[in-house]
């Protein structure tokens, strides 16, 4: 299907042949089909093509994004067919069955769902990002509720390896002992991944012990198992981490690996913090399939966007990204180092922890108390033959020493740092003890972020904003009067809350000669931030407002997210 397409989308001048040959290496490269790296390279979007194949081959198109499909219709038919041949059943008419399909001219698939159902197919065309959504709701496992931990959970569902596991110190026989524990640990990891959470904490107090999920930013109470099993529960999660269950009086950290099917993994970073009433665990899922390595979907602005490419496309300097904890740094920095990795170009890493392993790139782990850090990683890396370094964070002065001293000897090196804002980076750097003429000379951008919560697409509605309310957060008065705004109803997809994902709200600070002359005369960063603006440079307010007026989110979000610009 992918060369018929090709030559059709080629022959009717949608796309260009050097485009449809760019298009195809990507397929072959990530094993992706021709529809997906077309509209992964935004030559064409996924409902285009879908339009497209429905006037070339004279069969109806169908939206499956609002469509309800009862499941009896979509379990016609198994989810590995489904899943092979990118189909879905979603309307049955006596012994007429539609299905949607992502290439109407594909007869073996026709054919097998013929022969499976024994109906007459009517062939409709959907986009393929549909279609697999479609699938997803049709066979995803139910939700499973609190009330039904205790009784007829299905362990089989998930399994668990522990990394460096060790027979001596995990006895993984006795820790099984008490099947409801199990079950109930089980299930907290489980609807964590299938509410999409970031985080899980596991909290004991004086008479309570409760379970938090953090969902698109935000903690949401998930459950209250009874306080008896706070021990016995911190010992199983524990367990799973390879951390020591007779310590605790001291932190710990550690990780699990669980193996959920069809060959897709998730990681969990455990932390343990003894408190006054037992141990709060922390737990972070790193989920790689949801990795968005793409820089363009980030939530750049077109000026910011071009601003940091231009950044770490230089030969060498130094380029800073910094916010607070979970404002997606890591996201934007392995986005990057994507882009940068080539075949030619040696990259090292240095983190703490390697969050996501990426092919083709030397990631170092720190381990402080066996003496390896940031700068003795960094010291090391410059002995490697490096092109690109990243540091995890610029913490302390000899790392930072170290990290100007490479970038002004001909390396780019990508580094976070926790500020509020860009122009705050420099003056941190400064208090630091880097000389203001090596900061001038070593940076290229700094880079600001902070993440958002995005309107959910099922449920937005227009909403009426007072004209007051929009100049007190920061539009000017012709914007104002424009602009509309949205907010979401609240729906069974976002969970009531009216917010599904988040975007990504950036301050990219390229730093040009004005700004040189400014910190070498010993400016202040409310100075460098005044100065930025007057050169057209969006800060993090202003990135949010017009995430704002594109209906992206919500103005309680940008408030909630971003200080307002004052001076």
């Amino acid at each position: 299907m992918s060369q018929r397409l090709g030559e059709l989308l080629v022959r009717q001048k949608r796309i260009s042949l050097e485009q449809l040959r760019e298009a195809q290496r990507a397929q072959q490269k990530e094993n992706v089909t021709l529809n997906y790296a077309l509209a992964k390279m935004g030559y064409m979007s996924d409902n285009d093509i879908a339009e497209f194949l429905a006037q070339q081959y004279r069969v109806q198109s169908v939206d499956l994004k609002h469509k309800i499909i009862p499941p009896e219709v979509a379990r016609l038919v198994s989810a590995e067919v489904c899943s092979r041949h990118r189909i879905i059943p979603f309307e049955r008419n006596g012994q007429h069955l539609s299905v949607a399909m992502m290439d109407p001219s594909n007869l073996h698939a026709i054919d097998d769902v013929k022969f499976l159902t024994g109906l007459q197919i009517e062939p409709y065309v959907a986009s393929e990002s549909s279609i697999l959504a479609a699938i997803d709701r049709a066979f995803q496992a139910p939700e499973i509720s609190y009330a039904d931990i205790m009784d007829g959970f299905d362990e089989d569902e998930i399994d668990f390896e522990a990394e460096d596991e060790d027979d001596n110190l995990v006895d993984l026989e006795r820790a099984s002992e008490d099947a409801p524990v199990v079950r109930l640990c089980n299930a907290i990891l489980l609807n964590a991944i299938k509410k999409n959470a970031s985080d899980i904490h596991v909290e004991p107090y004086e008479k309570t012990f409760r379970v938090r999920y953090r969902v698109d930013g935000v903690l949401q109470e998930e459950m209250f198992p009874p306080p008896k099993l706070r021990n016995a529960i911190a010992s199983r999660l524990k367990i799973m981490a390879s951390l020591d269950i007779a310590e605790r009086r001291l932190p710990q950290d550690g990780r699990i690996k669980l193996k959920l099917g069809k060959g897709r993994e998730m990681d969990f970073r455990v932390s343990c913090l003894p408190t006054l009433w037992g141990e709060k665990i922390v737990l972070r899922l790193l989920d790689k399939s949801n990795l968005q390595l793409d820089m363009t979907k980030l939530g750049f602005e077109e000026k910011s966007l071009k601003d940091f490419k231009d950044s770490i496309y230089q030969p060498y300097g130094m380029v800073l990204v910094t916010g607070p904890t979970g404002s997606g740094k890591t996201t934007t920095l392995y986005s990057a180092l994507s882009e940068l990795n080539q075949p030619g170009t040696n990259i090292s890493t240095a983190e703490d922890p390697v969050e996501f392993n990426l092919e083709g790139i030397n990631q170092v782990q720190m381990h402080d108390d066996i003496g390896l850090n940031f700068a003795a990683a960094l010291r090391s890396f410059l002995r490697q033959d490096p092109d690109i370094i990243m540091v995890g964070e610029i913490r302390d002065f000899e790392t930072a020493e170290i990290a100007v001293k490479a970038a002004l000897t001909g390396h780019l090196v990508l580094s976070t740092l926790h500020t509020n804002d860009a122009p705050s980076t420099v003056t941190r750097l400064l208090n630091m003890g880097v000389e203001p003429f090596l900061v001038t000379a070593s940076l290229n951008a700094v880079v600001a972020q902070r993440l958002a919560r995005k309107i959910c697409s099922e449920c937005r509605v227009e909403v009426e904003t007072e004209y007051q309310a929009l100049l007190d957060v920061g539009f000017t008065e012709a914007q104002a009067k424009e602009v509309k705004t949205y907010q979401g109803a609240g729906c069974d997809t976002c969970g009531g809350t009216g917010y599904k994902g988040r975007i990504a709200l950036y301050e990219v600070m390229p730093f040009g000669d004005r700004l040189k002359e400014l910190v070498l005369q010993g400016c202040s960063s409310a100075e460098l931030k005044a100065e930025m603006m007057k050169l057209g440079i969006k800060t993090l307010r202003q990135s949010g407002l017009t995430k704002v007026a594109e209906g992206v989110t919500t103005i309680e979000e940008v408030v909630r997210v971003t200080a307002a610009d004052s001076f």
